[in-house]
């Protein structure tokens, strides 16, 4: 039977900042117990608003990470056949090879529900699932069980986890999945946004290197026809890389250069297209 042990609230954590309509997404997600869908472009801290909520209540974070090749069932849990097959064949396992039940490995759902704790379930890039995949998923997660069939099985959740997904909105999810979520989209930070996230990584930046950063990084952003846009994770190892470099000097990013733009842009595609369109990328 599942325990009544609901989490306190969450106001952020010491490396997230946290706006005030997300928090009350979070927790009211939390009270109703229902998932929290979150969708929003690479870099705009999804994955890491799990990270942030189980380090501020102090609860463990299991993280389901999908591939569009993943079936449920590999969520909830996997029968080791071969293990078995070779046990029985070889003889030398301390494991009772007649009791299938050894040979059952929860998957990442599974494991939050046999938790003896409560626990923050994150399901991260829901969107590369298949749509039977996401709904059946959800079956699971509004029922709080799920059968074993090899030894006819029930597990149920001890306690419910607190549910996040996320989704970068490559592919529509369906109505019934949006329906029994809660949603909200994390917009890309504006100017002032990414200040105080900056701020929180680099303690004491200098304001004039961090207005010429970002002043370089919205510039590029906005360069047409690049996939994959430089996002939150990429500034932040731009300014470190910037840091490193004891021959750096921001009066060379104000005439123009963008030193190390690697590592703002993985893509050639996209390095070439900055580099050609005005940006001063050298």
């Amino acid at each position: 039977m599942m325990t009544d042990n609901r989490p306190a609230r969450f106001r952020g954590a010491a490396r997230y900042v946290l706006d005030e309509e997300l928090a009350k997404i979070v927790n009211i997600s939390m009270s109703l117990e229902m998932p929290l869908l979150l969708k929003g472009e690479p870099g705009t801290g999804k994955t890491m608003l799990a990270h942030a909520i189980a380090e501020s209540l102090h609860m463990p974070l299991i993280v389901l990470n999908v591939k569009s090749s993943m079936k449920l069932i590999d969520a909830l849990y996997q029968y080791d056949t071969l293990t078995r097959l070779n046990d029985s064949r070889f003889g030398d396992s301390k494991r009772d090879v007649s009791n299938i039940e050894e040979y059952i490995k929860m998957g990442k759902i599974g494991q939050a529900f046999v938790a003896e704790k409560k626990v923050i379930l994150l399901i991260d890039e829901i969107d590369k699932a298949d749509t039977d995949f996401q709904d059946d998923m959800l079956d699971i997660l509004d029922q709080m069980q799920f059968d074993i069939m090899e030894i006819d099985k029930t597990i149920s959740a001890r306690n419910r986890p607190v549910v996040i997904i996320t989704s970068n909105a490559k592919k529509d999810l369906s109505d019934p999945f949006l329906g029994r979520c809660n949603f909200h989209h994390i917009a890309f930070p504006d100017r002032d946004l990414m200040r105080q996230i900056i701020g929180v990584h680099f303690p004491g930046l200098n304001d004039n290197l961090a207005a010429a950063c970002l002043d370089a990084f919205y510039k590029l952003r906005d360069v047409r026809g690049v996939e994959k846009k430089p996002a939150t994770r990429e500034l932040i190892n731009w300014i470190r890389a910037l840091q490193a470099d004891p021959d750096f000097q921001i009066k060379d990013m104000k005439r123009g250069q963008i030193p190390y733009a690697g590592v703002l842009f993985k893509k050639s595609s996209d390095l070439y297209l900055a580099t050609h369109q005005g940006s001063g990328i050298k």
